[in-house]
C-alpha cells in the first residue's frame, strides 16, 4: 500500500509536470514512464556489471558500451541542468549522434516488452530546469520493490481520473479487484483483456496470484507460463500501449503479450486462445460493417462497439473459458435484434451466471452511464439454469463528481482480506463484501438468504432461466425486483383546509402586530 509520502513525492513530480507547462495527464504519464525506464535499463548494467565483476566474465550482453556512459541514469543524473538537457534533445557526435532518448528507441527485444511499444515516443520535456526536477525526484523514488513501484505507478494513473480527462481509460481499482476475486485466476489460466487501456485488469490478476498463491511460483513450470503466456492485452492507442507496457513491467510482468490493434478489425483473427477474459470495452461508438471481422457479425449483426466486444469475447475464450465483462445498462434490456440475439446467446448456447447492477455514478466524472457486469462461462451448449442478480447500491465512494472515499484506504482492502468481518461497518457504504459473500456460496451450491420466487425484494436474488426467456431474454435488473412501497397517509382534504385558514390567520396576527410596532 502507498504511504502518503509517497504520494506526496508522486503530487509534487504531477504538479512540476503542470507548472512546467505540460498539462495533459496522458503526456505527464507518459514522460514520466520514459523516465523511469531509463532509469531501470541503468539500475539493469549496473546489476550486469556486478555480475561480471563477481565472475570475473560477462555473462549478459550489456545495454550501454563503455562509450556511451553519459546516455546512463547514473551519468547524467549529477549533470548541470542544461547539460543533461542537451543530452536528451540534442544528436551528440561523440555518441554516434543519438541523444539518451533516441538510445531508449533503439533497444529493441533487449530492452523488454516496454521498447517494443516506443518507436513513436516523443520528448516532450520543455525546459532544462523541469528536466533536472523531475530525474531528481525519481531518483529517489524507492524503485526496488515489485509492490512499491507498482502501486507508485498505479496512483499516478489514478491521477488521470482525478483530473477528469481520459479517464475512460481507467476502470475504478476496486471494482477491478471485485471482479478478478470472483473469478479467481488460476495456475493454467491464460488472462486476456481485448481492450486493456492502462492494463488495470491484468495487473490485478497478477496481484491476486501473488497475494493468494504465492507458492506457485516455486514451480519453473508455472514461472515460464507467468513471465511469458500468462497476461495478454489487446490496444488500438499508441499511448495507452506504452504505458500498460511499463504498468505490467513494474508489476513484474517482464514479457506479456500485448497486440496493437482494434480488436474488432479484420486483422484479429484470435479464436479459443483464452480461458479468462476481464474487460471494459469501450461503452460508445459504432463501427461500419466493413471494417468489423465478419465472423463476429454471424452472431449479432450490429454495428454498436459494446455488443460486437462480447461476440468478440466469445469467440476469443477457449471451450469452459470464463468472462467478467462490464457493459452499459443498455445492452441488458435493448430491444433491436442484435441486443436479443448477444442476449439470448449468452442464456441460451452459454452460461450465463450473474448480473451485478452497478450504480450510474461509479465511472463519474467522465461517464455518468449507469452500467452491469455479467459473468458467463463458454460452454456452446447451454448450461444457463439460475442467473445470480445483485443490485449495488453504494462502492464505497460518493456517486456524485468528487467520488470521495467513504470508508479509510486500511479498513477497505478488509473489504477484500477479509469480507465478512466489516459487514456491519460497509454497511450503506459499500456493497463489495456482501457481493463477494454471496457470489461465494452460489458459485459453491449453498443456497442463498434470497433463494429464487421467494424475496425478490432483497439485494441479491436468483432468478431461474424460464423467467428470463419469458421476458425475452431481458438482463435489467429492475425487471425482476419487486419493490415493496411503504403506505401513505394523508390527512383529509378538509383537515388540510383547516389547517391553511389557520395559518392565514396566525400570518394576519402578526401582521397587525408588526404593524403596531412601526407605528
Amino acid at each position: 500500500m502507498i504511504t502518503g509520502d509517497l504520494k506526496s513525492q508522486i503530487d509534487k513530480i504531477w504538479n512540476d509536470f503542470w507548472t512546467g507547462g505540460i498539462s495533459n495527464p496522458l503526456t505527464v504519464i507518459e514522460q514520466f514512464t520514459y523516465l523511469i525506464f531509463l532509469k531501470q535499463l541503468d539500475e539493469k548494467q549496473i546489476l550486469i556489471e556486478k555480475r561480471a565483476n563477481m565472475l570475473g566474465v560477462t555473462t549478459d550482453k550489456p545495454i550501454y558500451s563503455p562509450e556511451q556512459r553519459d546516455l546512463r541514469w547514473s551519468s547524467f543524473r549529477d549533470k548541470d541542468s542544461e547539460v543533461m538537457f542537451e543530452l536528451f534533445t540534442r544528436p551528440q557526435r561523440h555518441l554516434n549522434d543519438v541523444t539518451v532518448f533516441d538510445f531508449m528507441k533503439t533497444l529493441g527485444k533487449d530492452g523488454g516488452a516496454f521498447t517494443e511499444y516506443i518507436k513513436g515516443a516523443t520528448f516532450m520535456i520543455p525546459t532544462a530546469k523541469l528536466l533536472d526536477r523531475v530525474v531528481q525526484q525519481i531518483d529517489k523514488l524507492p524503485l526496488d520493490n515489485r509492490d512499491t513501484k507498482g502501486d507508485l505507478y498505479e496512483y499516478m494513473l489514478g491521477k488521470i481520473a482525478e483530473a477528469g480527462t481520459n479517464g475512460q481509460f481507467r476502470t475504478p481499482r476496486h471494482i477491478i479487484r471485485m471482479m478478478v476475486e470472483m473469478t479467481q485466476p488460476k495456475k493454467d489460466d491464460t488472462i486476456c483483456d481485448p481492450s486493456c487501456g492502462t492494463a488495470g485488469f491484468l495487473v490485478a490478476a497478477s496481484q491476486f496470484i501473488h497475494e493468494k498463491h504465492e507458492d506457485w511460483f516455486i514451480e519453473e513450470q508455472f514461472r515460464e507460463h507467468y513471465n511469458k503466456s500468462m497476461f495478454n492485452g489487446i490496444e488500438i492507442d499508441p499511448s495507452m500501449m506504452r504505458i500498460s507496457a511499463m504498468n505490467l513491467q513494474l508489476h513484474g510482468m517482464e514479457n506479456p503479450t500485448l497486440i496493437g490493434n482494434s480488436a474488432l478489425s479484420e486483422s484479429n483473427a484470435i479464436s479459443s486462445q483464452y480461458s479468462l477474459i476481464l474487460a471494459n470495452p469501450p461503452f460508445k461508438g459504432a463501427l461500419d460493417y466493413d471494417e468489423v471481422e465478419s465472423s463476429l457479425l454471424n452472431v449479432t449483426k450490429t454495428k454498436k462497439t459494446e455488443l460486437l466486444f462480447l461476440t468478440l469475447i466469445l469467440r476469443m475464450l477457449k471451450l469452459g473459458g470464463r468472462a467478467a465483462v462490464i457493459v452499459p445498462d443498455g445492452v441488458l434490456f435493448g430491444g433491436s435484434g442484435a441486443h436479443k440475439s448477444i442476449r439470448k446467446e449468452l442464456v441460451e448456447n452459454q452460461q450465463l451466471q450473474a448480473v451485478i447492477s452497478m450504480p450510474s455514478g461509479v465511472f463519474k466524472p467522465y461517464a455518468g452511464v449507469s452500467t452491469a457486469i455479467l459473468f458467463f462461462t463458454k460452454t456452446n451448449s447451454g448450461g444457463t439454469d439460475k442467473v445470480w442478480f445483485y443490485d449495488m447500491q453504494a462502492d464505497g465512494f460518493s456517486l456524485d463528481d468528487k467520488r470521495n472515499a467513504q470508508l479509510s484506504e486500511e479498513v477497505f482492502e478488509q473489504c477484500f482480506a477479509d469480507p465478512e468481518s466489516i459487514l456491519e461497518e460497509f454497511k450503506g457504504k459499500c456493497d463489495i463484501p456482501n457481493i463477494l459473500l454471496d457470489w461465494k456460496k452460489f458459485t459453491s451450491g449453498v443456497t442463498l438468504s434470497a433463494v429464487e420466487g421467494q424475496d425478490r425484494t432483497q439485494k441479491s436474488f436468483l432468478i431461474p432461466k424460464a423467467d428470463i426467456v419469458a421476458n425475452d431474454y431481458d438482463l435489467s435488473i429492475n425487471r425482476y425486483k419487486e419493490i415493496v412501497y411503504d403506505e401513505v397517509f394523508y390527512d383529509k382534504p378538509e383537515t388540510l383546509i383547516a389547517d391553511i385558514k389557520q395559518l392565514d390567520n396566525d400570518r394576519a396576527k402578526a401582521m397587525e402586530i408588526l404593524e403596531k410596532l412601526l407605528k
